[in-house]
């Protein structure tokens, strides 16, 4: 899988690319520096060299609420993370975005399978076997307010709703389901501007995430108690 996700990240490390609200440079001694992307410019961060230390920097936003979903867009700012090798790097996006990288490495081989909202709510069990009565209107409208990149998660998603292939949710606009656009530009902001020297590597989401099924869950027990 190493080798794999190496392999899936080569176009991106000409220079510097982006990967949800992360932006990489790569040094000239072959070494990499991260931060956030908003932050190019800032000069009044705080210095990290342990790819462990993202582990910390991922936790908490800015006013330092605990963070449950890692790809929700309120990644903190104000750090600098320098590392000195390829697998240093590899290590510190799987703490900030974990799992993503793998993802990303099987789609760019044609190895990733996605599984629908219908069948990740079916194989529930125990207090969460009631979210699979999720009416098809419930489940449009949760996942349309739950995963929307503008302040609920980062991620492509790659999903259907069940096995006939509907989409996930219609409140959604196309580019949620776009694994070339830049989720950190939507809500009316301007498009990614991707080049040769500045890729973006896509948060890619192949399958509804445990915190996606308690909103659903949550969905039916409200209508359940009115």
């Amino acid at each position: 899988m190493a080798d794999s996700i190496e392999r899936a990240l080569e176009p991106a490390l000409i220079h510097r690319f982006h990967i949800g609200q992360i932006l990489i440079r790569k040094t000239n001694d072959g070494g990499f520096v991260i931060s956030h992307r908003d932050d190019q410019g800032r000069e009044d961060f705080k210095l990290f060299h342990s790819a462990e230390d993202a582990i910390e920097l991922s936790r908490f936003d800015d006013k330092g609420n605990y963070r449950p979903l890692k790809t929700a867009p309120n990644l903190r700012h104000g750090w600098r993370l320098e590392l000195g090798t390829l697998d240093e790097l590899t290590r510190a996006l799987d703490y900030f975005y974990p799992g993503r990288l793998a993802v990303f490495a099987a789609w760019k081989t044609d190895q990733l399978r996605t599984t629908s909202l219908r069948d990740t709510l079916h194989r529930q069990s125990g207090m969460y076997r009631i979210a699979a009565k999720i009416a098809d209107e419930q489940a449009d409208r949760v996942v349309g307010d739950f995963c929307r990149s503008d302040d609920g998660c980062l991620r492509t998603i790659l999903w259907k709703r069940d096995k006939q292939g509907t989409i996930a949710s219609t409140k959604l606009p196309k580019e949620k389901f776009d694994p070339a656009f830049d989720q950190t530009k939507a809500g009316g902001r301007s498009g990614s501007a991707t080049t040769a020297t500045q890729a973006t590597i896509p948060l890619l989401c192949q399958e509804p995430c445990n915190l996606l099924v308690t909103e659903c869950r949550q969905a039916v027990k409200g209508k359940d108690e009115l």
